[in-house]
């Protein structure tokens, strides 16, 4: 187990690919991740928002290690769709963990639509041992493509036109993405009201 510093930022959270990308913005932390700590609890992500849901997860972290905790809960929200996958993101095929399936099954859904409008939301949490919550969204905005555009980034990435970008999550690099993703321009926000925090 870590031993936790001042520069250590404990996330709510076992994705790989989450705590990479966090890690890659926050470049200033040590970036460990909750089950590094010892916390291995599954947290019931019940909320009725990516806000909630974020809540949910820093709140128990947190608890359980007495310690400043970050959780991010985010997902595509695409307006065909009346806003799914949204908070069903990770799950939408009906189980967590198969990216490839949400895809086909998004790109199914959509078969024939003309308006492909899309946007991914993100939602931070920061919660305090002494149970001062803090909370930053951050979007993105672009199409859902018509088939798979390259291999990079993660979940719905390659079937994402950015607007920003002008090209597909799935072949822009790290850097193009975290510059404009929805989870950096959260994290952007929340490292303002953690400063705010310092400063007040």
């Amino acid at each position: 187990m870590r031993s936790l510093t001042k520069k250590t930022l404990v996330v709510a959270s076992g994705n790989a690919h989450k705590l990479r990308e966090i890690a890659e913005i926050f470049t200033q932390f040590n970036v460990v991740s909750q089950k590094e700590l010892g916390f291995v609890e599954e947290v019931e992500e019940n909320g009725r928002t990516f806000a909630e849901n974020a809540l949910i997860k820093a709140r128990a972290a947190s608890q359980a290690l007495g310690c400043i905790a970050l959780a991010d809960d985010s997902g595509l929200c695409v307006n065909a769709l009346g806003g799914q996958p949204g908070i069903y993101s990770a799950r939408y095929c009906g189980h967590h963990g198969s990216d490839q399936e949400n895809r086909q099954l998004l790109l199914q859904n959509m078969q024939g639509m003309a308006d492909r409008t899309a946007h991914f939301h993100s939602a931070i949490a920061v919660v305090f041992p002494d149970g001062r919550e803090l909370v930053a969204e951050g979007q993105t905005f672009g199409d859902i493509l018509t088939e798979e555009v390259g291999e990079g980034g993660f979940g719905y990435d390659p079937i994402f036109f950015s607007h920003d970008l002008k090209k597909s999550f799935g072949v822009a690099t790290a850097e193009e993405k975290n510059g404009v993703s929805h989870r950096f321009r959260a994290l952007q926000k929340m490292w303002a009201l953690l400063q705010g925090e310092e400063n007040a």
